[in-house]
């Protein structure tokens, strides 16, 4: 009977766990399904103002055209589920701090918050500098290289998806500082590492620029650089945690 009853508290804990887990699913769901309507009135102004950074660099007369019958509806409503995600970001990373967080020591809670933080402001900041400063120049490089005779006319589907992997790489690339951190947190490296690697890291971030972004020397620098100054941020963010890192280990010890 007492097994029987282990069991009964055993199977009990793991049923709550999974209701938990679906109460955090369906509120985050259900955040960004609301931003959603919302945004959907405006998904073509949303739309207008993505496209904004490449119509201001085609020639006269220029402009961008749907192939496909139905991307004039479909194009829209794609950008504004991905802003309603970029939107309810924090939102639904709420939802999983929230489902995570009981099982976590004080100290852990105390360092998780900053970086969640941290990683979703340079997510914004990454994005904000793709839009206004890397997309105008690879727009103008692109334009100057089309050779004569050829119409640049554009799909916005093909233009949506080139615009969202841009904001995705860049978005995701200033995350380094936030990743040097949890690694040496983790206590995968030492902030005396990551110095020691700064040069092989240095020609890590190029080669991932050449390959992450448009042909061209500005926008593979515009990329490289930031990341060089925010792997020596990391450096020195991941050197103030040190010691907290330790006493975090010796915790859980």
């Amino acid at each position: 009977m007492a097994l029987h009853a282990e069991d009964d508290t055993g199977d009990g804990s793991l049923i709550e766990h999974l209701i938990e887990l679906r109460m955090r699913l369906m509120r985050g769901l259900a955040g960004t399904g609301l931003v959603l309507l919302g945004l959907l009135p405006f998904a073509n102004t949303l739309y207008g103002m993505l496209a904004q950074p490449l119509l201001d660099k085609l020639p006269d007369g220029a402009h961008l055209i749907a192939i496909e019958v139905a991307s004039p509806f479909f194009a829209p409503l794609k950008l504004a589920f991905f802003t309603a995600l970029v939107v309810t970001m924090p939102w639904l990373l709420y939802q999983a701090w929230a489902f995570v967080a009981p099982g976590l020591y004080k100290r852990e809670k105390r360092l998780a918050m900053p970086l969640l933080a941290s990683a979703v402001a340079l997510f914004y900041v990454g994005c904000a500098f793709a839009f206004f400063f890397v997309l105008p120049s690879v727009f103008r490089f692109l334009t100057l290289v089309t050779p004569d005779g050829v119409a640049m006319m554009t799909d916005i589907n093909a233009y949506l998806d080139f615009v969202l992997v841009i904001f995705l790489a860049f978005g995701l690339s200033f995350e380094l500082p936030v990743a040097l951190v949890i690694l040496v947190l983790m206590g995968w490296v030492t902030t005396d590492q990551l110095r020691e690697a700064r040069g092989y890291a240095i020609v890590g971030v190029f080669v991932l620029a050449a390959v992450i972004t448009p042909p061209d020397v500005i926008s593979q620098l515009m990329l490289a650089i930031p990341m060089c100054l925010l792997y020596e941020a990391g450096i020195v963010a991941a050197r103030l945690l040190a010691p907290k890192a330790g006493s975090l280990r010796d915790e859980q010890a």
